[in-house]
């Protein structure tokens, strides 16, 4: 696992907008994998950006999302499907249904996430799996607890959780669903490169435990450790309980720019 430790959100984003432009580039028919939350806005403006600059087309690419609610209606603005469509899916050029997420409103919850595994086995994969990080340490709605070998499923959210979405709900905790459907831990981990972002205090518990803690299914995004090609992007204040952060900004420093993330 490579920890990258940058002064601010605009930082992160432009390197991991640079990983997905080389991606493309390489691979116009790339998989993406798609969060919601805050931590990829910066990222999906700047992938924004260097789209609209000429720099790099989604026309070939797929992208599939993490999660998604349980039983909010189709046409709610926090449904992720939504969300996603919202902050990059309609701001680039995907193509119509290049952009797959698991469906909350099926009459067959169990059987929409059969589908949705074998939709993303179908596709070849993800190349590229963005994902933020909750307080707790949850990985998608990967909450304390989940099995590391966990596929996609149905899960019920913690009062942790559910306050810390509040505030996409005008704060009322009551209206934050308490079930959905998301991606499993082994799920993510067949994604062949995971990037995590992470800024903040709230988040500098989470990123000790994920990058210097133990593997333990009680701070999930800790398998990571276990994934060969995984990058953890923090900002000063989320690194901030991190006990080796001078060695990580050291790594960083000396790494040859040709290499990337």
């Amino acid at each position: 696992m490579e920890v990258v430790i940058q002064h601010s959100a605009a930082d992160i984003a432009a390197l991991v907008a640079d990983e997905i432009e080389k991606l493309l580039a390489a691979k116009p028919d790339a998989v993406l994998g798609l969060a919601t939350g805050s931590s990829p806005l910066a990222v999906y403006d700047e992938l924004v950006r260097r789209h609209e600059a000429g720099r790099i087309s989604f026309a070939r690419a797929r992208g599939f999302m993490l999660d998604e609610y349980v039983g909010l209606p189709d046409d709610h603005p926090e449904r992720y499907r939504n969300v996603i469509e919202r902050e990059i899916a309609s701001r680039v050029d995907f193509a119509p249904g290049a952009v797959q997420g698991p469906d909350g409103n099926s009459e067959d919850l169990l059987g929409a996430c059969e589908d949705y595994e074998a939709d993303i086995a179908a596709a070849g994969g993800v190349d590229l799996q963005i994902l933020g990080i909750g307080t707790d340490g949850h990985i998608a709605f990967n909450e304390p607890g989940s099995s590391l070998a966990s596929r996609t499923r149905i899960k019920t959210l913690t009062s942790q959780t559910r306050t810390d979405n509040a505030r996409f709900f005008d704060g009322d905790v009551e209206r934050v669903p308490r079930h959905c459907l998301t991606q499993g831990l082994a799920t993510i981990m067949s994604a062949r490169h995971l990037v995590l972002i992470a800024t903040g205090t709230g988040k500098a518990e989470a990123v000790h435990q994920l990058t210097e803690g133990p593997v333990s299914a009680m701070w999930p995004a800790t398998v990571m450790q276990h994934h060969p090609h995984a990058t953890v992007l923090v900002d000063d204040a989320a690194a901030s309980r991190l006990q080796l952060g001078a060695y990580y900004r050291e790594v960083f420093a000396t790494k040859p720019a040709w290499q990337g993330l």
